[in-house]
């Protein structure tokens, strides 16, 4: 019955650790390397770095105010949401890249700084990630 879970490849669940950019602050957010991957998946299909779409999404649920205590959790439950209501569903996509359209092009145009993560050489994510 748990086959399909229990046989995952163990480098899905191997936990990462990136620094990113939050509000202007740099961070550490650990989380599952599946978890890494559906965020670049989400933040590439809105056309932007995957620490500019952290930090977009960080600043709304601030706006929002929505406690920020665990940013991990939150990363955790949008990649969720996309897995169970967006992703193969054509109209939530469109409406989310039309939604990236204004959003990012709005930040753009008032020349906030756009959230890149801080860059980290293989060595130092391999090192960070152990």
């Amino acid at each position: 019955m748990c086959r399909i879970f229990a046989g995952q490849d163990p480098e899905r669940f191997r936990m990462v650790t990136r620094r990113v950019r939050l509000s202007g602050h740099s961070t550490s957010v650990c989380l599952e390397a599946a978890f890494w991957d559906a965020l670049e998946e989400i933040a590439a299909m809105q056309g932007v770095s995957l620490g500019r779409f952290l930090s977009k999404l960080h600043d709304e649920v601030l706006a929002r105010g929505v406690e920020r205590r665990n940013f991990a959790g939150l990363l955790r439950c949008a990649c969720l949401t996309y897995a169970q209501e967006v992703k193969g569903h054509r109209p939530c996509v469109e409406e989310l890249e039309r939604e990236a359209r204004t959003d990012f092009a709005a930040v753009a145009a008032a020349g906030l700084p756009a959230g890149l993560p801080a860059p980290l050489h293989a060595a130092e994510k391999e090192r960070e990630t152990a």
